[in-house]
């Protein structure tokens, strides 16, 4: 019953960031470094960020793990 459950929640994680997709296609260009940039959707950027930090709080809990 608990893997109905936890398959269920993910279809609608999953859908709610197809809608939040779809609702940001607008484009964006993030300029950084020498004049250049890169043109992508907004929500493109907001699930790349989100990713860059949790992927950052990851690394960071690890290596203060080890220190204990």
């Amino acid at each position: 019953m608990m893997q109905v459950f936890i398959w269920l929640l993910r279809l609608i994680v999953f859908l709610l960031f197809i809608c939040f997709a779809a609702m940001n296609s607008e484009i964006i260009v993030l300029h950084y470094y020498h004049e250049r940039s890169i043109e992508m959707p907004v929500s493109v950027a907001l699930l790349l960020f989100f990713a860059l930090g949790v992927l950052l709080t990851i690394v960071t809990a690890s290596k203060n793990k080890g220190k204990k």
